[in-house]
């Protein structure tokens, strides 16, 4: 009989659940980010939000503890970009990473006609992930596809880009403002903008402003949140679930509390106004952050992730 392994993890000590914005640099992965938040928190209940290329900066949102349970409630998948694009050259990468396939031998077009092209994009468009991305095809990433010099079929996707802007132009580089959903590839929409004008690009630059609810204003860059940890104050980096999920608030005590601990359903008293269907932040007295709870058509308050205090 195969003996038990005895080096179990040790339970991690309580400690508070919520967000924390990372301003993220340029040349670190996502999971980087996430490895990092680990050790500044203590804890390995760390997710990310969404990730963001190596060389992309800006908001990184991470859920920290309980609140990795959480992440399915948070709807709002808008996405806001500045962006950076060089017109006149194709890249394998679809960015300034990669190498150059084709340069562009004539004028570059002027700004009216780019301002053309853009609006264009605006809406719901189909686009073909690059092979540079963590879309996998067989179980297997596309990236690492792309790294062994192999290309397969990708299928079109539908995304959606509810806004862009064209905010400087000084050719060969443009500066783009995008607001989309999420799935959205900015580096497919540089290549396709290239594509669209007749003169090629690629992305030279990315800084995501906006992830959800979470903004730049929001954020904490790396050296501030290492501070913050070695000072013993990496606490009040964190954002309470309550204004992550932005619900109508509901608070309970009591025989409430223990009958939600339990997974019981709830009355829905001072939500008369809510239509069925409405996600709700159960609370405690003191406004602690209990649960997610839905109102049902018979006016109950459903629990549907139940986080009491650790």
């Amino acid at each position: 009989m195969a003996k038990r392994n005895s080096r179990r993890r040790r339970p991690e000590p309580p400690g508070p659940a919520g967000f924390v914005v990372v301003d993220k640099p340029a040349g670190r992965t996502s999971h980087d980010v996430v490895d990092a938040a680990r050790r500044w928190f203590g804890t390995r209940r760390v997710g990310h939000l969404g990730t963001l290329d190596p060389q992309a900066t800006g908001v990184l949102p991470l859920a920290i503890r309980g609140a990795t349970k959480l992440i399915p409630y948070l709807a709002d998948s808008t996405k806001g970009y500045d962006g950076t694009i060089v017109l006149g050259a194709e890249t394998d990468t679809l960015d300034h990473e990669g190498e150059v396939l084709k340069r562009h031998a004539g004028s570059l077009p002027d700004r009216e006609t780019v301002e053309a092209a853009l609006a264009r994009f605006k809406g719901d468009i189909q686009q073909i992930p690059p092979m540079f991305s963590a879309v996998k095809k067989d179980g297997v990433p596309l990236h690492r596809l792309a790294r062994r010099g192999e290309e397969v079929e990708r299928e079109p996707k539908w995304v959606t880009i509810d806004e862009i802007e064209l905010t400087r132009f000084e050719p060969p580089e443009v500066d783009v403002r995008v607001l989309c959903r999420a799935g959205t590839y900015v580096r497919v929409l540089a290549a396709d903008l290239g594509e669209a004008l007749g003169c090629g690009a690629h992305l030279g630059g990315l800084r995501r402003t906006r992830s959800g609810r979470f903004t730049l204003e929001m954020a904490w860059t790396v050296e501030a949140l290492e501070a913050a940890a070695e000072a013993g104050k990496i606490g009040s980096a964190l954002i309470e679930p309550v204004e992550a999920l932005g619900f109508p608030v509901h608070p309970i005590r009591g025989e409430q509390r223990i009958r939600l601990a339990n997974g019981g359903d709830l009355p829905a008293e001072g939500l008369h106004r809510a239509p069925p269907g409405t996600r709700v932040s159960i609370v405690d007295e003191g406004g602690g952050f209990l649960a997610v709870g839905e109102i049902r058509a018979d006016r109950r308050l459903w629990p549907l992730r139940v986080l009491l205090a650790e």
